[in-house]
């Protein structure tokens, strides 16, 4: 992958750390606030998707209050709760003076590791994007432990960006990039353009934290390096204070340092997974129409196509799809358990509602989530 090729790229997700948004007192750095919304919404208007990966809750908290960094977890979680609100305040004025909507979404672990959680995170934000609007994610800092107590927000980018099968993922941060030796340490310490591997050399020498109000460093960007490579995903680590940098980036100009993926085939990985590395807990039949509209159309899977269900599955389960001669031809992610597409098999989507009492999907198995055998 050439520098060049990221001009390409069309589903980027920025991740952006406390200590770009906020100054060293804690406050919101409105300044930087508003290029970052400038240049996410330049990028948007561009005809890119863009999700935005946002720290800085806890830090704006401690602005609103103007008390000293916390040292205790409920500390921690009390001036998350105030601070996000006020981070989303000024996102929702910043993005709207160039007419961009925004929504908030507040993710925790267990949306990544649960299944029916992760599907459900996984159709919100593929319809947030479908609506042309740019999502602001961050951790549900009052709820969950993990972020403030051994995690961050590099690791939920890099989790956001394959879950929402992105072409790139930009860290803005307040460091240039990955250097061979601390710059803070050696000043003959050289920036690194392209990383291919990520050795444990470079793990064990990059074991800091970031500042006094954030909870990563760079040992948590190469964590996420390591996440997204192998998934196809080229990321780039840039310095938050460079002028115009995530269009730099995007531009393909050499800008801070560039995590080269393992494979250049973006998120088929997550299909090739689908097809060959998951285990169908159970299967349905189709019709002809339904099995022409997934093999030649690449459509989505409705209620409406299905003949038959077989074995038990609960939603975010991997199901076996075959057509009227018992034939494999597809595998996907089920929206539905088994009683309840068993019950709306060959129904319309518009009776759906009917027969369940409600209706989360139109679709079994979205074409998102779907890989075709045949």
């Amino acid at each position: 992958m050439k520098r060049e090729d990221l001009r390409n790229r069309k589903r980027i997700v920025v991740k952006v750390g406390t200590s770009s948004i906020t100054y060293p007192t804690g406050k919101v750095n409105l300044g930087k606030m508003e290029l970052l919304a400038r240049d996410l919404s330049d990028l948007h208007s561009s005809g890119r998707e863009v999700v935005l990966t946002s720290s800085g809750a806890v830090g704006a908290g401690v602005g609103k209050l103007n008390c000293p960094p916390p040292s205790s977890l409920p500390e921690k979680q009390a001036l998350a709760a105030i601070g996000q609100g006020i981070l989303m305040h000024m996102y929702e004025k910043f993005f709207s003076e160039y007419s961009k909507s925004v929504a908030q979404v507040l993710l925790t672990r267990d949306c990544f590791s649960d299944p029916e959680r992760y599907l459900n995170s996984r159709h919100t934000l593929f319809s947030l994007l479908h609506f042309g609007v740019i999502p602001i994610i961050n951790e549900n800092d009052t709820v969950a432990v993990d972020e403030l107590k051994f995690g961050d927000n590099d690791t939920l980018s890099a989790m956001v960006a394959c879950n929402v099968e992105a072409d790139l993922l930009i860290i803005l941060s307040d460091i240039d990039g990955l250097y061979d030796s601390d710059p803070r340490k050696n000043k003959n310490a050289c920036l690194i353009s392209e990383v291919s591997e990520i050795t444990e050399a470079m793990l064990e020498s990059s074991k800091t934290r970031g500042s006094s109000l954030s909870s990563g460093g760079m040992f948590t960007k190469l964590a996420a390096a390591r996440m997204t490579m192998p998934n196809g995903i080229p990321l780039v680590i840039a310095s938050s204070d460079e002028p115009n940098v995530v269009r730099r980036v995007v531009d393909g100009e050499s800008v801070g340092t560039l995590f080269v993926p393992s494979r250049e085939e973006g998120y088929a990985s997550r299909r090739r997974w689908i097809a060959a590395g998951s285990s169908a807990k159970g299967s349905v039949v189709v019709d002809d129409g339904a099995a022409e509209a997934l093999l030649r159309r690449g459509k989505s899977l409705l209620p409406s196509g299905v003949k038959k269900v077989e074995g038990r599955f609960e939603p975010g389960d991997v199901i076996a799809v075959k057509n009227a001669s018992n034939v494999e031809i597809a595998r996907g992610v089920s929206n539905y358990n088994h009683d309840d597409a068993a019950k709306i098999m060959g129904r319309r989507t518009g009776e759906i509602e009917k027969i369940l009492g409600r209706r989360d999907y139109e679709e079994l198995i979205h074409r998102n989530n779907m890989a075709v055998l045949l």
